[in-house]
Formats: C-alpha cells, sequence, structure tokens
C-alpha cells in the first residue's frame, strides 16, 4: 500500500487512476478483513462513482485535490454521506444511511478523498480495546490475539495492514494515540478547536478528530485539509499560520526546552516499554538539538475526572428514549457509566470541574518552563483482543487509567500530541512514544515527530497475521 501523498501524486498525474486505487484497497480489505474485523460497513459502489467523477477531472485537466483519488476508512462514529453511524451500540444499528458528511469527512471528500466504508469501535467508543456487541472483536495486524487499541481500533487495524492509506479517528482520551501506538502507526492528536467538531462531546471539551497514518508527511497533510474553523463550532480555532505538510521539514526546533517523563507520577510502566521509549527519546533530543529541562511532573491519577466529564458529556448529549428504558441493550462494562451521570448532581460536576482547573493550573505552570513534553503512549504493549483492560503487571496492580495513563494530560488541556512507532517488544508488539506540545504549537509536535522518523524509521505496515487467534 502506498502512502497518502505518493497515491494522490499518481492519481493527480494519471499514472494510477482513482478507480484502480479503490479496486486495490477493496481487494485488501476482502483478503484481510475477515481475520481483522477492521471494517464493519463497505460502500464500493459510491466509491467507485466518486473515483469515476475523480478521473475524469484528471482526463479534462482539472486538479482534483491534495488527496486525489485516495481510499480511506470512516470511523463509525463519524458521520458519513450515505453510510449509517452505528456507534458500536445496539441503540443506533441498524439505522439507515446519514445524510451528511462530518465536518473532516467533507473536507477529506472535497480534497479528493474517496471514503469507501466504516470502521469499527467499542461502544461509543469508551474502551481502549474494540470490541462490543454489534460487531464484534477487532484485531491487531502485527498479532490477531491482540487488540489495535481502541477507540479509533478499526481505524488502526485497517491502515497497519496496509487496506486503505488512512483512516479518520478521534480523541477525547487518547482513542487516536493508543491505537497508533498499539499498531505502530502516527496518531496526531490535534489541539482541540484545530479540526472542527459538530458532533463529539463539545462540552467537555477533550475531544478532537483526526486521522492516523503510516508517515508523518501523511499525517501533516490531512491536518492540513482537516484544519481551520467552522462558524457552526464555536471553539473551532482560526486558521493555522502554517502549512504543516511544509513546517515538518523545516520548522526550527533546535533549542526548544523538553522534559522526559516516564510515569507523569502515578502510573506503572512495563520495562521493555520503558526501555524504547527512553532510547527514542533521547534520540529525538540529540537529532532535533533539543535542550532537556528537568521539572517536577507529578500528577495524580487522571483518570476520574476525565471520566466523569466524558460520563456528563454523553449524558446531556443522549437522545430521548434511550436511557433507562434500553439500558440493558449497552454493554454491562458502558452501562455503569450512564448509570453515574444519571445520579451526578450539579454539584458533583462543580467539583469535577475545580478538579479540572487544578489539573490545567499544574499544567499551565509546567509548560511556562518547558516547550515539550515526552512520555510513552502507552503503559504496556497491546493486551488481549477481546478485553477487558488489564488491571495489573506482573502482580503489580495498575493505577485507575491502567494500560492507557498518559493520554489524558493532553486531552484535559487541549493540548497537541502524537503517538509515533519507539520500537518493537521481545513479542514483535509495536510500541509507542508520545509527543506533547504546548498549546496549539502541533507545527512543532509534527516537526519532532518526523526529526524521530528520520532519525530511526519505522516499518510502515504490519506483516501478515502470524497466527490466528
Amino acid at each position: 500500500m502506498q502512502t497518502v501523498i505518493e497515491l494522490a501524486a499518481q492519481v493527480r498525474t494519471g499514472k494510477v487512476s482513482a478507480r484502480e486505487a479503490v479496486a486495490a484497497s477493496l481487494a485488501a480489505i476482502g483478503d484481510r478483513n475477515g481475520a481483522l474485523n477492521a471494517f464493519i460497513f463497505l460502500d464500493p459502489e459510491a466509491a467507485m462513482e466518486m473515483a469515476d467523477a475523480i478521473d475524469c477531472k484528471v482526463t479534462d485537466g482539472i486538479d482534483p485535490g491534495p488527496l486525489a483519488g485516495v481510499p480511506f476508512g470512516v470511523k463509525d462514529l463519524d458521520d458519513c454521506r450515505g453510510m449509517p453511524t452505528g456507534k458500536g451500540s445496539l441503540w443506533f444499528s441498524g439505522g439507515g444511511p446519514v445524510a451528511d458528511d462530518a465536518a473532516h469527512v467533507a473536507r477529506l471528500r472535497a480534497a479528493g478523498a474517496i471514503p469507501i466504508g466504516k470502521t469499527a469501535v467499542p461502544e461509543f467508543g469508551f474502551w481502549a480495546y474494540t470490541n462490543n456487541r454489534v460487531t464484534g472483536v477487532t484485531r491487531n495486524p502485527y498479532n490477531l490475539a491482540r487488540t489495535p487499541g481502541g477507540s479509533s481500533g478499526g481505524s488502526a487495524a485497517s491502515v497497519s495492514a496496509g487496506l486503505v492509506p488512512f483512516a479518520t479517528a478521534s480523541d477525547g482520551g487518547g482513542s487516536t494515540r493508543t491505537p497508533a501506538g498499539f499498531c505502530g502507526l502516527v496518531g496526531h492528536k490535534p489541539s482541540f478547536g484545530r479540526i472542527p467538531d459538530l458532533n463529539g462531546t463539545r462540552y467537555a471539551q477533550t475531544a478532537a478528530l483526526g486521522a492516523l497514518a503510516t508517515t508523518v508527511a501523511d499525517a501533516a497533510r490531512l491536518l492540513d485539509v482537516m484544519a481551520g474553523p467552522d462558524l457552526r463550532d464555536r471553539v473551532s480555532l482560526p486558521p493555522p499560520t502554517v502549512q504543516y505538510e511544509q513546517a515538518i521539514e523545516e520548522l526550527d526546533v533546535a533549542g526548544l526546552r523538553v522534559a522526559w517523563s516516564l510515569d507523569l507520577g502515578f502510573a506503572v510502566v512495563d520495562p521493555e516499554v520503558a526501555a524504547a521509549c527512553l532510547h527514542s527519546a533521547e534520540a529525538l533530543i540529540g537529532a532535533a538539538e533539543l535542550r532537556q529541562v528537568t521539572a517536577d511532573i507529578s500528577f495524580p491519577d487522571l483518570i476520574q475526572t476525565w471520566a466523569m466529564l466524558e460520563s456528563a458529556d454523553r449524558w446531556i448529549n443522549m437522545r430521548p428514549g434511550l436511557w433507562p428504558e434500553r439500558g440493558d441493550d449497552l454493554d454491562p462494562g458502558v452501562r455503569p457509566t450512564f448509570e453515574f451521570a444519571s445520579n451526578m448532581s450539579v454539584r458533583d460536576y462543580a467539583v469535577v470541574l475545580t478538579r479540572r482547573r487544578e489539573i490545567e493550573f499544574q499544567l499551565a505552570e509546567l509548560f511556562s518552563n518547558i516547550d515539550v513534553l515526552i512520555t510513552p503512549m502507552s503503559a504496556i504493549p497491546a493486551f488481549v483482543a477481546e478485553g477487558p483492560m488489564p488491571t495489573e503487571l506482573d502482580g503489580v496492580p495498575l493505577p485507575r487509567a491502567g494500560a492507557v495513563p498518559f493520554a489524558m494530560l493532553a486531552n484535559l488541556y487541549g493540548l497537541p500530541a502524537c503517538s509515533v512507532p519507539a520500537g518493537m517488544s521481545s513479542d514483535g508488539l509495536p510500541i509507542g512514544m508520545q509527543i506533547v506540545g504546548s498549546r496549539h504549537a502541533d507545527d512543532v509536535v509534527l516537526r519532532l515527530a518526523r526529526i524521530l522518523e528520520e532519525t530511526q524509521p519505522w516499518p510502515r505496515l504490519a506483516p501478515p497475521p502470524c497466527a490466528a487467534p
């Protein structure tokens, strides 16, 4: 599977037709998706129709756009015109096609990219693994017995396996970055508001839309297409002042202050993960000529504050007639979050907001002394595909955030953050490292990811699955 940039260039110049590009993806899906369960809905007819329209533009000398003819998957929390949005839940499965694209899907389509289907998610995007009562278990291309992560698990599996060059993702608490780390991909969570979001966790203000790709250059081009304000989203940011695809090659980052943290003050981390991430952090610091500083990085376990915000937001956005009338349709692990939210008082919510403010102040103080924070992406490599999330590591209890303790910090403050491959575990699973930037500094985060990519290149795609689950 070619990169986004390579394939778009070939389609724009007529060396490859968009129809051929779509056909290749559909063939790959037919060959490998049965084992992975990454795509849970396909619309080949609509994809071919769009491909033919792009090919006609090329024939007529019209540029179809920077993503011309590139097929992609759409996460099943995102609306895509003509496709259903099931959200991994019995509450929404079986519904008809939606009439409109999500804002970022519309921008990708306008740039010439071709949506071919929906990718699997855990119910409402709740977990760091992808398994639900409607579409079943989604598996990691590196090892079918392991999870690709969540909630963008289907997107990650589809890109890592080479079914599509990229897929949409969203990140309310690591849902882009965790699957990227587990599947050896580039997973950039933009600054909050960088990409407009009309349907996400708008009151908690933790979620950021984005995409999963195999290279930093692809991630930068996709961000260039998706970024920019939308009048319907009052918190969307002004247009970027840089072109990200250019910034990843040219931005001067020498001398920026960087801090490394193994545990944020509360996490328990697998020794292999710790060693791989420390090695990659040191390589990046040297190659980018960053100035490492010592900082007091000791946060409380963030999961309770984050989870209460997310639960309240889902309660606010819930349609009438679903809870408690259809509570039995929920996954047993999801139902308690709705029970909790239904009993949350205004006073309870005020306490949560106060806790968040304390974390924000602590982060503000930290980033007044540093420009970049580097951590592991997850505490452990990918765990069992069916779930649940592990509660201990080698007999040591994990904190409440368990396997994914590092992601929520950036969500609570709206910081840009990116997961990049840092190496492999002894049993052949990818290990991700997280680069977190200061507010709105998406260009810095992507530039550093690109420097690491040049310094220690990673395999773009997973090898064929080693064994059935």
